[in-house]
């Protein structure tokens, strides 16, 4: 029995880490479920992708967010907004913002405030301070820190 999409891009250029190769995109749900000769396959979409190239999201992991202290620099919502229009799919701040993340509370305050805002996965470093350097091994473990 054939597989069933919601959506083929059908013959495009997909760049991925088997190299570059014309080849199909099955998509179910919202997600990738096949990459390759979907030709028996059917959909309840199919785009012609022939001639154009299809690439992975982008994760960058070193950005640096606006501070809530410095209103005039980016804001959040800019960042996010421009992140994902140009391929990214994931963030990961740097933590020498204002305030600086290098405690538990300041992390759990960055994932409060991205949670359901971004347009994209994120996640934080948490800073090595002196005052900190005890707790870096719990703080690397938090929910939301990248390292």
């Amino acid at each position: 029995m054939a597989e069933t999409y919601d959506l083929i891009l059908k013959g495009g250029t997909v760049v991925n880490h088997d190299g570059e190769a014309p080849r199909d995109i099955g998509i179910r749900a919202g997600r990738f479920a096949a990459i390759g000769n979907l030709m028996h396959a059917s959909a309840g979409e199919v785009i012609d992708c022939r001639g154009l190239h299809l690439l992975p999201g982008v994760i960058d992991s070193h950005v640096h967010f606006a501070s809530r202290a410095s209103p005039t620099r980016r804001t959040w919502k800019a960042a996010r907004a421009g992140a994902v229009l140009g391929g990214v799919t994931a963030v990961f701040e740097m933590p020498n913002t204002d305030p600086a993340t290098t405690d538990a509370a300041a992390v759990a305050d960055k994932v409060k405030r991205g949670h359901h805002r971004m347009h994209c996965d994120f996640a934080f470093y948490v800073g090595a301070t002196r005052e900190n350097t005890k707790d870096l091994g719990e703080l690397e473990m938090l929910p939301g820190v990248a390292g």
